[in-house]
């Protein structure tokens, strides 16, 4: 069956591998003989049991997972990570935050709830369009870890070299630069990302933590959900969990597994992400707002200096078939997410585009 589809370069919920969403379609009125569809099966069924578990599975094999780190998923996304990370990990109640943008910087402010931060780095002086230098991070001895968001979605930057943590636990928000590109696990004692951006659909995190992370008990008043060990201990399944989003990762990392995995999404993200900063290098016209040493691979920040000419282009864009072109409100401009689902041949057409509309608006 053939349908149009536009080229969606929105940075959340954003683009699905199109052979995945077939898959989905094919099953979704009866999953596999069971007569129903997974948004309506019990997470104890048989059937969703084994959804989970291999998608824990397929997960430990693209990013090579070690034994001793758990795979959670859990509800509430980004907002309720910024919450729990500190709540679960802050036993001196001292934590250190690097300041690169809009996420790391709500970050800190629900950090700050919990105990004492301490920003050791920020980009703010030149409107987070770089990453700071972290070799050499004044981090107080009783710090509980650092954190750090290592790519941010808004301002279009990321981390080319991980903070130099000085023995302490290392925590990330890779929400939307998840497996798109290899990590070694272990540098990290905790990696959490929101699985909107790049892996399915809103409404769920994936969170991956070293066991001797994990507490029993992290205060009287914590709620029972926001402890990190009791979906450890039940296998994300304390309570009834985001079935639907669990079944749809896990079908993406099934396809990433049989396209090459992590290594060859890099290798793609890469050229896709070229072919867009090497025409904004030499446009007249539109200009990177990242730094060239700390661009993103995944979200490409980009103006024209004039708020009118930019939203012209974000009118003509889409009625082009290229939607979801606008920048963030919080800083306007404009901005291309191009995750691993978005094809080479997205970008392309995209670049054809923004030089027709610079040669006619020059």
């Amino acid at each position: 069956m053939k349908y149009d589809r536009t080229y969606n370069f929105s940075a959340g919920p954003a683009m699905m591998p199109e052979e995945v969403l077939e898959e989905i379609r094919d099953e979704m009125l009866n999953y596999r003989g069971t007569g129903m569809c997974v948004m309506e099966m019990s997470h104890r069924s048989k059937a969703f049991l084994a959804i989970y578990e291999e998608a824990v599975a397929d997960l430990k094999k693209l990013m090579n997972i070690p034994d001793n780190y758990k795979i959670l998923f859990v509800q509430g996304g980004g907002t309720m990570e910024f919450a729990m990370v500190p709540m679960n990990l802050m036993k001196n109640g001292v934590a250190c935050y690097v300041e690169t943008g809009t996420w790391s910087k709500k970050a800190i402010a629900e950090a700050k709830k919990f105990g004492e931060v301490n920003v050791v780095a920020s980009s703010k002086d030149k409107d987070y369009t770089y990453i700071p230098d972290c070799s050499n991070l004044d981090i107080p001895e009783n710090a509980d870890y650092v954190y750090i968001c290592e790519n941010e979605t808004i301002n279009g930057i990321t981390y080319q070299q991980l903070p130099n943590t000085k023995g302490h636990v290392l925590v990330s928000d890779q929400s939307s630069m998840f497996l798109s590109r290899p990590c070694n696990v272990e540098d990290y004692g905790l990696i959490w990302a929101g699985v909107q951006k790049n892996v399915g659909p809103a409404g769920m995190a994936v969170v991956i933590i070293r066991e001797d992370l994990l507490r029993e008990d992290i205060g009287p008043k914590a709620p029972v959900y926001c402890n990190y060990n009791t979906h450890a201990a039940n296998d994300s399944m304390y309570n009834t969990p985001n079935c639907w989003a669990i079944y749809c990762v896990g079908k993406v990392f099934k396809y990433l597994l049989k396209n090459g995995g992590v290594e060859a999404m890099e290798k793609k993200n890469i050229e896709k992400a070229a072919v867009l900063y090497d025409y904004l290098d030499q446009s007249k016209l539109f200009k990177a707002s990242a730094e060239a040493g700390s661009r993103s691979l995944m979200n490409v920040t980009f103006r024209t200096g004039d708020d009118e000419m930019d939203a012209k282009f974000v009118k003509e864009a889409k009625a082009a078939g290229f939607d979801n072109l606008k920048g963030h409100r919080s800083i306007g401009g404009l901005r291309a997410s191009i995750y691993n689902a978005m094809p080479k041949e997205g970008v392309e057409a995209l670049v054809a585009f923004m030089k027709k509309f610079e040669a006619e608006n020059e």
